[in-house]
């Protein structure tokens, strides 16, 4: 484009399409790839990038002081994604690689391997066909900040890294009871996780070099590592608490990995509110467009500065306003669609509140364009929405509002002549609010990304929780 013709006009579709196929993510990643291989000739190395589509899958690291469970955690975290388990033991078990044999032969004499040698295995491994199709967790690797640089260096960047922590005491005791099943290579507990078939406890054996005074030493090699590896990670780490039942370390970590990191992607965000009559939409949506530039559109508002206006759309709008009558869906999309193509909204943002209320007015919106890319639904109980609104009052006099429990009026007279909208009135609060969760499951339906929310807190709480949602990716959804 000629930048002496700025400000462009860009057509809506243009971000839309950009944030829905990932197309900055997807050059960043293919950039990356060139850097990190450096190819003679890029095109066909481009090309077979794109087609192996495996910019997702899981690459984990997954490090921890001996007995903190970080080989029970991979092997689930493995079983439940689908991808390729790693470890020192089953890199150099590996028949018809040269490079095994040779690793084999080293540690049955000396029970070390080299570093060079460890991440020459794990890049050999990293080669094969499943683990470029379906990803890979490494288990206790790199077990010095040396192999970690070497394994940054060869351009092997994992997404996401857990490092499980516990007392040493509680290792200790732990590793104590520890027990191995020589078939699955399963590890089993004492006191913790003992199998129920009596099969599989017949044939544990207990494992060696698990004495106090050898864990004790692993426990104090592991912590003059870890304070080293740990800087090169820290954008992608996420430390859990080890001194917990084994099911809720793992559903941390699972949470973990299957969360995106947040991207440089340019972001224009399009934000949907949903929620009940008095859910606190049209604060949190003046929090927003204060905060983030965000233009704010409300569907009411806009069609009362219609009429204002005395617009070509005002004139549509005015009878059924003189009639205390529902304006059609058709007059309001028509508002709407000429608020939200404006420049201001495509290049800035949006955040939208009032509408759509059912399903066939959010068909109507998509149908038109304007997708949000994000949606929130500010949950309230009824009991909450009726003391909210029901308790709203104005004064005649001076215009001001008050509220009888949240912000009474100074004084009795003032009370006295405080007057009630009828649309407050609690009859109309409940038949709203009823009307709302009653298209409320077909909306969330609709949009299956949506964040549901508590709204019945303080709104900058709610507020935090929102702003959140806007500025990390969207969580994937857990199976």
């Amino acid at each position: 484009m000629d930048a002496t013709t700025a400000p462009h006009h860009i057509p809506p579709e243009m971000p839309q399409y950009g944030e829905t196929y990932h197309v900055f993510e997807l050059m960043q990643n293919m950039l990356e790839q060139l850097l990190i291989h450096q190819p003679k000739d890029p095109i066909p190395f481009m090309i077979k990038h794109l087609q192996q589509d495996n910019d997702n899958v899981p690459k984990i690291v997954i490090l921890g002081p001996p007995a903190s469970g970080k080989t029970t955690i991979a092997m689930w975290l493995c079983k439940h994604l689908s991808t390729n388990l790693l470890t020192m033991e089953n890199l150099i078990a590996r028949e018809f690689s040269s490079l095994a044999a040779t690793a084999r032969k080293h540690y049955q004499n000396t029970k070390k391997l080299s570093s060079a040698l460890l991440v020459s295995l794990i890049q050999e491994r990293l080669k094969e066909e499943d683990c470029v199709r379906r990803g890979w967790i490494l288990d206790g690797i790199p077990e010095t900040r040396e192999q970690a640089l070497m394994i940054q260096t060869l351009g092997i960047t994992p997404r996401h890294v857990i490092v499980l922590s516990a007392p040493d005491t509680v290792l200790i005791e732990r590793n104590l009871g520890k027990r191995i099943d020589p078939q699955t290579r399963e590890i089993y507990h004492t006191t913790f996780d003992w199998p129920s078939e009596s099969e599989i406890q017949n044939r544990l054996i207990v494992p060696g070099d698990i004495s106090e005074m050898e864990t004790a030493r692993k426990l104090l090699e592991y912590h003059r590592n870890i304070i080293r590896i740990l800087p090169a990670y820290l954008k992608i780490l996420k430390v859990i608490n080890a001194d917990q039942p084994c099911v809720d370390v793992f559903y941390q970590a699972l949470t973990y990995v299957q969360t995106s990191h947040r991207s440089n992607a340019p972001f224009t965000p399009r934000v949907l509110l949903c929620g009940p009559v008095g859910s606190g939409k049209s604060l949190q949506a003046a929090l927003l467009a204060q905060k983030y530039s965000l233009v704010n559109v409300h569907c009411g508002q806009l069609l009362k500065e219609a009429v204002a206006d005395e617009s070509k759309f005002g004139e549509l709008i005015k009878p059924y306003f003189q009639k205390e009558m529902a304006v059609p869906d058709s007059i309001i999309m028509k508002v709407l669609s000429h608020r939200l193509s404006q420049q201001d909204s495509i290049q800035k943002g949006w955040v939208l509140h009032g509408f759509p209320r059912d399903m066939d007015q959010a068909h109507m919106l998509n149908s038109l364009g304007f997708q949000p890319n994000r949606v929130f639904f500010l949950n309230v109980p009824l009991d909450s929405v009726i003391e909210r609104l029901t308790l709203r009052r104005i004064d005649p006099v001076t215009g001001e509002r008050y509220h009888l429990m949240y912000k009474p009026p100074p004084t009795v007279e003032i009370q006295a002549r405080l007057l009630q909208n009828p649309r407050d009135a609690e009859e109309q609060v409940r038949l709203k609010t009823e009307l709302f969760y009653r298209s409320c499951s077909e909306l969330e339906g609709l949009y299956a990304h949506a964040i549901a929310l508590n709204a019945d807190q303080d709104p900058y709480t709610v507020f935090e929780h929102i702003e959140s949602g806007i500025v990390n990716p969207l969580p994937k959804k857990v199976p």
